[in-house]
């Protein structure tokens, strides 16, 4: 058994496939399996693949039911101690950090570094949280192209739920840490370059993004969700970004933040 399996997940997106696999097989450290999963593509993702069959370990290519369970069939798939998903058109931050962090791939459930995220306008290294907090995870998530899980965890859990379009990943790290005690470690590497599109920032997505994750909070966490819709309101009202410039002008809106805080502390102590 591999202590890593790399997961690519790829539908009719040859060129960027491309460049996921020169990122993956250029790695100094190949000590891994590397798995494929295509959702039937018609673009010649499938000739690229057979391209390389000799390098991958496993590989599929055959319609599914969304990218949920694509990711599904990799983990089921998947031998390895930890996985770490590498989608199509996503790369590995250099050649030498599957290398870097293999030493670190020990004892917790879910191993996170930092992520590169590119789009058109921007190109930052988001940090990851030293700590998972469940107030942070109402807006926040923890991002899988930079996280390493233990692929025992899924079983100890669930596998992601395919019923969602856009964040089953972030209701399997909430639901694993908060509900199961997963392990959470960060660790201080930019583990790979995740490129935004436009489908990933436009108006829809964000509404489809806000409206599934009240549904899983409201669904298992019940006694939060009048907490979150209430932060929801507060952020509309006065855009709770600017929470530090209001604070001696707005005290009414702090104390009432405050309070929904501290009864989310409270209750979050009990897990």
């Amino acid at each position: 058994m591999s202590l890593l399996s790399v997961i690519t997940i790829n539908y009719n997106n040859q060129k960027g496939l491309q460049k996921t696999f020169d990122s993956i097989f250029n790695q100094t450290y190949q000590e891994f399996e590397y798995i494929v999963i295509d959702g039937g593509s018609e673009d010649g993702s499938r000739e690229l693949i057979e391209k390389y069959s000799d390098t991958i370990t496993y590989w599929v290519s055959e319609p599914d039911k969304g990218i949920y369970n694509a990711m599904n069939k990799g983990i089921i798939n998947a031998t390895g101690e930890y996985v770490l998903f590498i989608n199509s058109g996503d790369e590995l931050y250099d050649n030498k950090i599957l290398g870097n962090v293999v030493p670190y791939l020990k004892d917790n459930d879910i191993i996170t570094g930092n992520l590169n995220i590119i789009s058109d306008e921007s190109n930052y290294v988001g940090i990851s949280a030293d700590n998972i907090l469940f107030t942070k995870m109402f807006n926040g998530t923890i991002w899988h192209p930079c996280s390493f899980i233990k692929r025992e965890a899924f079983a100890q859990t669930q596998l992601y739920d395919e019923t969602l379009k856009i964040v089953a990943d972030w209701k399997w790290f909430l639901l694993g840490i908060f509900k199961h005690k997963l392990t959470y470690k960060k660790i201080d590497f930019t583990i790979s370059k995740f490129y935004l599109d436009g489908i990933s920032n436009n108006k829809e997505t964000h509404s489809l993004l806000m409206s599934e994750r009240e549904s899983v909070l409201k669904q298992n966490f019940q006694e939060h969700y009048d907490d979150y819709t209430e932060l929801k309101k507060l952020r509309e009202y006065n855009d709770f970004n600017k929470y530090v410039t209001v604070k001696r002008s707005n005290s009414k809106l702090i104390k009432k933040v405050q309070t929904i805080l501290l009864h989310i502390a409270k209750r979050m102590s009990n897990y």
